[in-house]
């Protein structure tokens, strides 16, 4: 035969991903959460930084993030970098042990921009976590997954990106599993406002004063024993509330609802100023 005949073959890199896992932080579901319900109304999900430490048998502990304001538009991705970087150091300067270790995005697996996304933060640290968390409950509870980056190439030629998945660690100590389950299986249509909130506790307050008027009526008739635990603890209690009258009371809580709606106008004004601020400050970056 003649000189033996090249072949080009479909390469697959030694995948690090069957011995690489990952832990994450309560705080950090919590803050990916918050930053959901936070986001822009236009946006259809967030992305962010992910910050922890190598541990020295190799896992990935995640112990904190931060949002990068991002656009997606027509399959591309545009990255707020200034905001990143700034941020970064921000969070160095309180805890400079903790450095980048990947990016999370909200929903649920890995989408056609991540690609671009995963290539930026590929520069920033080597070998980043995707950590994936489904705000939405598609699948009736807010899963959570991560994964990594391994190229395919075809001979020398670079051909895409692949996203393996890896075991990702959710252990927590017993305090922090009541309030992540409760946010996992919880589902409401909206976010109450403050003002909502505070009608529900006043709703949730008259309620358990009619228990206490009906106790009362009930131990007075001979309907219910007497319990002197139960009796002490109520007269503590009303005994502990200031004596006011009723147009002494009314004032008091107008004034403080007044100050709390306030306190939410002025909210909302630095809110759209910084946001005003920030585009004119991108925009003249552009010119």
């Amino acid at each position: 035969m003649a000189a033996s005949e090249q072949k080009t073959v479909l390469q697959f890199p030694p995948s690090f991903s069957s011995t690489l896992s990952a832990k994450v932080h309560p705080l950090v579901i919590f803050n990916i959460c918050d930053c959901y319900v936070r986001r822009p109304d236009q946006a259809e999900r967030v992305i962010g930084t992910l910050l922890g430490s190598v541990l020295p048998d190799g896992t990935v502990d995640i112990r904190n993030s931060y949002a990068v304001p991002h656009n997606e538009s027509s399959g591309q991705v545009a990255l707020d970098i200034d905001y990143h970087h700034n941020l970064l150091l921000s969070h160095q300067k309180v805890n400079p042990k903790e450095v980048i270790v990947g990016w999370y995005s909200t929903g649920l697996g890995v989408t056609g921009g991540s690609a671009l996304i995963h290539e930026f933060y590929s520069r920033e640290v080597p070998n980043p976590i995707h950590l994936t968390v489904d705000t939405g409950f598609r699948n009736g509870e807010g899963t959570i997954k991560a994964y990594v980056s391994v190229n395919l190439s075809l001979g020398d030629r670079p051909l895409a990106a692949q996203f393996q998945e890896v075991p990702l660690d959710l252990r927590m100590v017993e305090a922090e599993r009541i309030g992540f389950d409760v946010l996992k299986t919880t589902m409401v249509d909206k976010i109450p406002s403050d003002l909502e909130g505070m009608e529900i506790s006043m709703q949730r307050l008259l309620a358990l004063i009619d228990d206490v008027y009906k106790y009362v009526d009930d131990v007075v008739e001979g309907h219910t024993a007497p319990d002197n635990n139960i009796g002490r603890f109520i007269s503590d209690t009303v005994a502990s509330l200031p004596k006011l009258s009723p147009p002494a009371f009314d004032k008091l809580v107008n004034d403080n609802v007044q100050d709390h709606l306030l306190l939410l106008y002025l909210s909302s004004i630095t809110r759209t100023q910084l946001s005003l601020a920030e585009k004119l400050n991108t925009a003249a970056q552009i010119l």
